[in-house]
C-alpha cells in the first residue's frame, strides 16, 4: 500500500493505492497517518479509495481504527472512490452503515460543506 497526503479546500485527502493488508514487509499505517493529521489540528479527513485493488481484515481494522480516532477530536472521515468489490466487503462487515462512502471526490468533498 502507499499513501499520499494532500489537502483540497481545507480538507486532507489521503490517496491510498494497492493493497491495504497485513505484510512482512514494511506497511505504511492508515491510522498513524490521520493521527498525524490530528495531531496538527486537521480533523476532516477524506480517504480516497480509487487506486485500492484489495483490503483485509488488518486494512478494515486500520480503518475503523482511524473513524474511531477522528470520531474523538470531533472529526469527519469519509471515504470515496471504492470499487464494486470493495464496496462489498465494508457492506458484508456492516460498514457501510457507519461510514460516508461516496462514488467521487468531487460529491465527497462537497459533504464537508
Amino acid at each position: 500500500m502507499s499513501i499520499k497526503v494532500r489537502e483540497k479546500d481545507g480538507i486532507i485527502v489521503i490517496d491510498l493505492a494497492g493493497e491495504i493488508r497485513l505484510s512482512d514487509e514494511f506497511t505504511p499505517s492508515l491510522n498513524r497517518q490521520v493521527a498525524e493529521q490530528l495531531a496538527e489540528g486537521k480533523s476532516d479527513i477524506l480517504l480516497n479509495f480509487a487506486k485500492v485493488d484489495f483490503i483485509d481484515s488488518y486494512g478494515i481494522g486500520d480503518i475503523v481504527a482511524s473513524y474511531l480516532a477522528v470520531k474523538e477530536k470531533k472529526g469527519r472521515l469519509k471515504l470515496a472512490c471504492l470499487s464494486p468489490k470493495i464496496w462489498l466487503i465494508f457492506h458484508y462487515s456492516g460498514l457501510t452503515r457507519i461510514l460516508e462512502i461516496f462514488d467521487s471526490e468531487d460529491k465527497a468533498l462537497q459533504s464537508f460543506a
